[in-house]
């Protein structure tokens, strides 16, 4: 196994599931999150992620942790890929063992809602229109109704 969870190489779904096979373990769980070609009405041709790498290797380290404290003899296993992907290549990978299925299930479907809600990883999209970044706000600004899209003052006379 691989010690870098959020790397530039490829992913392996036969790592995950080595990494949380075990005797007891009656069910193993996957999820292959892969590259598509759009989103959100738009066409997509590559993806680029980027991470802060220590301190998403450390939360994905923190919800494995948590949701094999949280769930009784369950294992799990993740890791992401960072740089360039084309559309197929997989983007993250998951898995979970468990003495039965539905545990699996639970703890899967969990295991990526959790990374996909607090791993530091940015997502750029490329399509026709150019480069864009999915999800990202400006935490400067925020909208009013001036039609300038954000609500502080540029100072200067009222």
């Amino acid at each position: 196994m691989s010690g870098e969870r959020i790397r530039q190489a490829v992913l392996s779904m036969d790592e995950a599931v080595a990494a949380v096979s075990h005797p007891t373990a009656g069910a193993v769980a996957t999820f292959l999150g892969v590259v598509r070609d759009h989103n959100a009405g738009r066409a997509v041709t590559r993806i680029e992620y980027e991470a802060y790498g220590s301190m998403a290797e450390a939360e994905l380290a923190r919800i494995e942790s948590e949701l094999a404290s949280e769930m009784v003899g369950v294992r799990v296993f993740a890791a992401h890929r960072t740089g360039a992907l084309e559309v197929g290549e997989v983007a993250v990978v998951c898995a979970t063992s468990a003495p039965h299925r539905g545990e699996a299930f639970r703890a899967c479907r969990e295991l990526i809602d959790r990374i996909k809600a607090r791993l530091p990883i940015w997502k750029r999209e490329h399509g026709p229109d150019g480069p864009y970044w999915v999800g990202w706000e400006d935490a400067r600004c925020s909208p009013d109704e001036s039609g300038h899209g954000h609500a502080h003052s540029h100072g200067g006379a009222t």
